[in-house]
């Protein structure tokens, strides 16, 4: 484990394990690098170098009151493949994560990545209006904010059950992994987990597809009512020509979870070229 400083002055909790090709795994909200337990463990065990890190506002990092927005995003990101000096790396974000990617590759550009993947992931663009009929209504997001405000340790338990699709018949993870990821979420400073609902909410990422020159690999979920398929993988799909498109028929937001062992081999198969 290690802190890496970024050019702002902030502190991220980055973990580091394994050898071979460098795979940075980039979290969604509300939780933590942690989140990508089954895939660690599955990728180390392939012969690759994982690396997770918190991003700022959440898990181990610093919690500034201010900086959530995707361009601080992608410096930070740049930061953290700059201390390690990583080089032909691979980038996977989740959710909030795919941002991050993007918004990267049109700030950095792909010098030092191979191929990546944006699993569940909010790119190109989440928000509805009159270019994006298929979006999710400003309404929704900002319910979520005033939930966060007035009772975050409720909303976190009650958004769980939706994120992982688990519902009065279907039961896809355990109650263990449920409170898990309550304890990762809780983990968050309130300021980081509203303002990144406006970042993740709300940023445009259609202009930033013509930054993806490298092999990109796109998996999402049918019956994801976190993220709808249609405005985010269906339309990055679109947009990304030389992207492999996968959607999970029937699997919710919170696949790493919920299809642990399918994502691990589509991503062991992509990673591997």
């Amino acid at each position: 484990m290690a802190q890496v400083a970024t050019r702002d002055g902030a502190s991220l909790h980055v973990k580091d394990m394994g050898d071979g090709p460098p795979v940075v795994l980039i979290h969604g909200w509300p939780l933590t690098g942690d989140m990508w337990e089954y895939q660690t463990l599955a990728l180390v065990e392939a012969g690759y170098r994982v690396i997770t890190y918190d991003r700022r506002g959440f898990g181990h990092s610093s919690h500034p009151a201010t900086g959530y927005n995707y361009d601080v995003f992608a410096d930070d990101l740049a930061d953290v493949l700059d201390h390690l000096d990583l080089h032909q790396a691979a980038l996977v974000g989740f959710s909030m994560g795919g941002g991050e990617i993007a918004r990267y590759l049109s700030r950095h550009g792909a010098g030092r990545i191979a191929r990546v993947a944006l699993i569940a992931s909010v790119v190109p663009y989440l928000l509805k209006d009159d270019s994006n009929p298929d979006g999710v209504d400003i309404g929704v997001l900002q319910d979520m904010k005033d939930q966060v405000r007035k009772d975050r340790f409720a909303f976190l338990q009650s958004f769980a059950k939706t994120f992982y699709g688990v519902g009065w018949v279907t039961s896809p993870v355990s109650q263990g992994l449920l409170d898990w990821s309550f304890i990762l979420g809780v983990m968050a400073s309130p300021k980081a987990t509203i303002d990144c609902v406006d970042a993740f909410g709300q940023t445009d990422f259609r202009a930033d597809l013509a930054a993806f020159t490298v092999p990109t690999l796109i998996v999402h979920g049918t019956a994801d009512k976190t993220v709808p398929i249609d405005p985010t993988g269906r339309a990055a799909a679109a947009g990304i020509p030389q992207a492999t498109f996968l959607e999970y028929d029937g699997e919710p937001h919170g696949l790493f979870a919920t299809a642990p062992d399918r994502l691990n081999s589509d991503l062991i198969d992509f990673l591997g070229g």
